[in-house]
């Protein structure tokens, strides 16, 4: 669930920190004249194009001509680099200006706006944007997310883009020293908050780098209009979409879900988790269980049916129904060929293969371990613990707990009176289960800065050359503000 690396540019068409650049806050402050000094308006705000994994294109600007709001292709502008917007001629277009799809207006949709830090997984606010020269034009190059004294501002005191590594709040970075300027815009996803464009952009998105548990901690710290957008994009790949709503806090999900027709609702659940789409039906208004319940296609609805009779901190509220069981006899070989072809189940699932005997009852359980550890030709019943661990559905979670704690369990068997398995308990739900509500309010581990990681791997990936590479993209020495490796530790002796 990951895009494509962005690819190095020809370094002939690559902005290049020696190159021109300009600050958006500064450029917003310009009047707009003729080729003989006449003064037209006043510069209002700046579009570009999203080009997938290129750098924005600058393709026109919106001037403020006697109250009027219109239209300037940036062919016209002669002069970018004076205190001047210089157009080549005075005859400009007086209609309206009317945005169409795939523009965005770098001051309406993301000066000042909330947007999203894809290496550090969280929302930051753009202060500032770089514009750098190339040999298509000017285009979008840099985000300044530093919340500058407003003199710096005034004097537009921004360092080039390549030295990406600054602080989020205030003037010093987060060693102390002084903040070190724009960031490169392919770190971040803006929140552009025009529909049409967002629909546009669909899987091209930065978004999709992101991890679900990561894309659901967005979504529970944004305002309601960033999470429309945020789901917007996530809605374009509906794999990511029900991990998404696997990860996200029960009181947000429900919220989330409620706000939509049952069908969609019905279309999310059907890709998630068995036991997970029994807590979000469970989690809904009475009025709406049944109707989304029956949406719902026949094999899911049967599995989440059986999961709804019970108690959701049991046993059977917190089991899940992928698991991999075999007939006793059946070999270590075929075993591990069942967990390699078994794509459609949850990896925490995997990790335990459970034997039964000719009635179908559990007598035995393997880890991966184990098996793969094994001679390949014999039983699994030779491999496994031949009186496993298990418990019965109305077990509550305390037992669970210390059951899975004391035997160092990744996965706890479900069984009936008959010692019939049918289910399992893996450790993420246990956990999940166990943690205090108010422990899921602090503020998470910041995360490591891997800027330079992530730009060297794409490099190293690239097969030749395409999108165009950061501007001043030249990797910054270890000493000169580049994240180090972590230093790899010698396991401790016990």
């Amino acid at each position: 669930m990951t895009t494509t690396p962005a690819q190095p540019s020809d370094p002939k068409s690559t902005p290049t920190s020696a190159g021109r650049t300009l600050s958006l806050s500064r450029l917003l402050r310009r009047a707009v004249v003729g080729a003989r000094d006449q003064k037209l308006g006043q510069l209002s705000d700046v579009i570009v194009k999203l080009r997938g994994d290129e750098y924005p294109l600058v393709t026109g600007l919106v001037a403020d001509l006697g109250g009027r709001r219109v239209f300037v292709p940036a062919e016209m502008v002669t002069d970018w680099d004076t205190e001047r917007v210089v157009l080549g001629s005075a005859k400009v277009d007086l209609r309206e200006f009317e945005r169409r799809d795939g523009e965005v207006l770098l001051r309406s949709d993301i000066l000042g706006h909330r947007l999203i830090d894809i290496p550090r997984a969280r929302l930051v606010r753009a202060f500032d944007l770089e514009l750098a020269h190339a040999e298509a034009g000017w285009v979008l190059a840099g985000v300044d997310t530093r919340n500058r004294s407003w003199w710096r501002r005034v004097l537009g005191t921004a360092r080039p883009v390549h030295d990406h590594h600054d602080g989020e709040v205030g003037d010093d970075g987060p060693d102390g020293r002084a903040g070190r300027g724009c960031r490169d815009w392919k770190a971040f996803e803006a929140l552009i908050g025009h529909e049409p464009t967002v629909l546009l952009r669909g899987r091209t998105g930065r978004l999709h780098r992101l991890k679900p548990p990561q894309i659901a901690d967005l979504l529970e710290e944004a305002s309601r209009e960033e999470q429309t957008e945020l789901l917007a994009q996530v809605h374009s790949d509906p794999e990511l979409e029900a991990d998404v709503f696997e990860e996200l806090d029960d009181d947000r999900q429900s919220r989330l879900l409620r706000d939509r027709p049952d069908a969609e609702i019905a279309a999310v659940l059907a890709r998630m988790r068995a036991d997970d789409a029994a807590d979000a039906i469970a989690d809904l208004p009475q009025d709406r269980r049944k109707p989304v319940l029956e949406l719902l296609p026949a094999g899911p609805r049967t599995k989440v049916t059986a999961l709804l009779g019970y108690s959701p901190t049991s046993a059977g509220g917190l089991m899940g129904l992928d698991y991999v069981a075999l007939p006793r006899d059946t070999t270590v070989a075929a075993a591990l060929e069942r967990i390699r072809t078994a794509r459609a189940l949850q990896p925490e699932a995997l990790a335990t293969v459970f034997a039964l005997n000719d009635h179908g009852k559990l007598r035995g359980a393997a880890s991966l371990v184990a098996l793969v550890q094994a001679d390949p030709d014999i039983a699994l019943r030779v491999v496994a613990d031949r009186d496993p661990v298990r418990v019965h559905p109305d077990a509550d979670l305390i037992d669970i707990t210390l059951l899975m704690t004391d035997y160092n369990l990744l996965n706890l068997p479900v069984v009936d009176d008959d010692d019939h398995l049918i289910g399992v308990i893996t450790v993420d739900d246990v956990l999940e289960s166990s943690v205090p509500r108010n422990w899921r309010r602090r503020e998470p581990a910041p995360h490591p800065d891997t800027t330079d990681d992530t730009t060297e791997d794409r490099r190293e990936d690239a097969a030749g050359p395409g999108n165009p590479a950061p501007p001043g993209s030249a990797e910054p020495a270890a000493g000169n503000g580049a994240v180090a490796p972590f230093p790899v530790q010698p396991p401790r002796a016990r």
